[in-house]
């Protein structure tokens, strides 16, 4: 299983993993993605992070937001997922939750 210098390995290069990652992510909890935040390769497959909203309030800069990691193996199936972060949508910075 050899990788190359786009993130391939056995033929899933980032792009792909991120798509599987927010399908499985909006099947598993009925939730849509608001972003991918980040994307990392490790020797267990792959861990995507993603923002959703929670709560939607009035003002939207108050609105409930979570950060999800979602950890795939190289075929692109789901192995995992956790909240790591709950958080209002004005708050900057930091990761305190």
């Amino acid at each position: 299983m050899a990788s190359n210098s786009k993130g391939k390995r056995n033929g899933r290069g980032a792009t792909d993993v991120a798509q599987s990652a927010v399908r499985a992510f909006a099947e598993l909890t009925g939730r849509r993605p608001e972003t991918v935040l980040g994307l990392k390769k490790d020797e267990d497959g792959w861990k995507v992070t993603l923002e959703t909203v929670e709560l939607r309030r009035v003002p939207n800069s108050s609105d409930v937001l979570a950060s999800y990691v979602i950890a795939l193996d190289d075929e692109g199936e789901v192995i995992g997922y956790e909240r790591v972060r709950r958080y209002q949508r004005a708050e900057t910075g930091g990761e305190g939750g």
